[in-house]
C-alpha cells in the first residue's frame, strides 16, 4: 500500500467515525437522518475532508482541531451532488454505483437532505469556533461553498446548458463550480493548522492546479470513462451539450492540459521538500484517476 493510500485511509477513518457520531444526534428525525446519511455513506474519495486535514498535518500533529471542519466540508459536498443529480439539474440516476437519493426518497426528500446537509455543516462549524483561525477555517469554506464560489460556478453552468461558451467562461465555472470546494479545504485545513497567511497563499495556489486536474479528468472520463467504474453512466456532458475540456481541446488536448496543471502543483509543492509528499502523491493520483 502506498503513502498516498495509508493517508487517505486513516483520514477517511477519522472522518467517517465524526461522520457517524454527527449523523447519529438523536434530535435528528429518523427518516431525514437516513436520508441524509444515504449519500453521506455511499463511498467516494472524501477529497476534500483529506485535503483539510493532510493541510493541517502539514503545520501541526493536532488533527482534532481540522476534523470538524473536514465534517462540515464532506458534508456540504454531498448536499451539492444530491442537488446536481436532480431532474432539474443533472437528471442522473446513479452516483457511485447506487440510485441517486431522488430516486430513493423522492424530489422533495432529497432537496430537503440536501439542505440538512448543507445548514447542519455550518452548525458544526459554529460550534467549534474557538480561535482565529478557525473563525477563518469556516470562512473559507463558506465563501467556497457560496455566491462567490460553488454556487456561483454551478448557476453560471446551468446557464450554459446547451449554448457554446468560450474558454474563459469554462474556466470560471470550473474555478468555481469544481476547484472552489477543494481549494477551500486546503485553507480551512492550513488555517486550523496554523499556518501562516504565505503558507495559505501557496496552498491555494496547489488547490487551484489540482482543482483544474480534477475537472479536466472528470470530463475525459465522461466520454472514455467505465459505467461500472465510475459509479454513474457516462456521456451526460454530450447529452447536456456541455462545453467541456474535451470539446474545446479534444482528449489529447485535455489530457496535456491536466499534464501542465500537475507539474504546476507540483512545483509549488517543493518549498514543503518531504513534507509535502502527500499532496504530490495526490496531485499525480488525480492526474492518472480512472474514477
Amino acid at each position: 500500500m502506498s503513502n498516498l493510500d495509508t493517508k487517505l485511509n486513516e483520514y477517511n477513518r477519522l472522518v467517517e467515525e465524526k461522520m457517524q457520531e454527527y449523523l447519529s444526534k438523536k434530535n435528528i428525525p429518523e427518516e431525514l437522518q437516513k436520508a441524509m446519511a444515504y449519500s453521506v455513506f455511499a463511498g467516494g474519495k472524501r477529497l476534500r475532508p483529506a485535503l483539510v486535514l493532510a493541510a493541517c498535518e502539514l503545520f501541526c500533529d493536532d488533527l482534532s482541531k481540522a476534523l470538524p471542519f473536514a465534517c462540515a466540508i464532506e458534508f456540504i459536498h454531498t448536499y451539492s451532488l444530491i442537488h446536481d443529480d436532480l431532474p432539474s439539474m443533472d437528471n442522473d440516476d446513479f452516483r457511485r454505483g447506487r440510485l441517486t437519493s431522488h430516486k430513493v426518497f423522492g424530489e422533495d426528500k432529497a432537496i430537503l437532505a440536501g439542505d440538512g446537509l448543507l445548514s447542519y455543516a455550518f452548525d458544526i462549524m459554529l460550534d467549534n469556533l474557538k480561535t482565529s483561525n478557525e473563525i477563518n477555517a469556516a470562512k473559507y469554506i463558506s465563501t467556497a461553498a457560496g455566491v462567490n464560489g460553488m454556487v456561483a460556478g454551478q448557476w453560471i453552468d446551468v446557464s450554459s446548458n446547451g449554448k457554446n461558451i468560450n474558454e474563459e467562461t469554462m474556466h470560471y465555472i470550473h474555478m468555481n463550480k469544481t476547484a472552489a470546494l477543494i481549494i477551500g479545504a486546503i485553507k480551512a485545513g492550513a488555517s486550523c493548522g496554523g499556518a501562516s497567511n504565505e503558507d495559505i497563499l501557496t496552498l491555494e495556489n496547489y488547490g487551484q492546479e489540482i482543482g483544474y486536474t480534477f475537472q479536466i479528468i472528470d470530463d475525459i472520463l465522461d466520454v472514455v470513462g467505465n459505467d461500472e467504474d465510475l459509479g454513474k453512466l457516462t456521456g451526460s456532458d454530450a447529452a447536456n451539450n456541455k462545453t467541456t475540456y474535451v470539446t474545446l481541446f479534444g482528449i489529447e488536448g485535455a489530457q496535456n492540459k491536466a499534464k501542465e496543471h500537475t507539474e504546476n502543483a507540483l512545483n509549488i509543492m517543493n518549498k514543503y521538500g518531504e513534507k509535502g509528499q502527500f499532496f504530490n502523491e495526490l496531485a499525480l493520483y488525480l492526474l492518472n484517476r480512472k474514477k
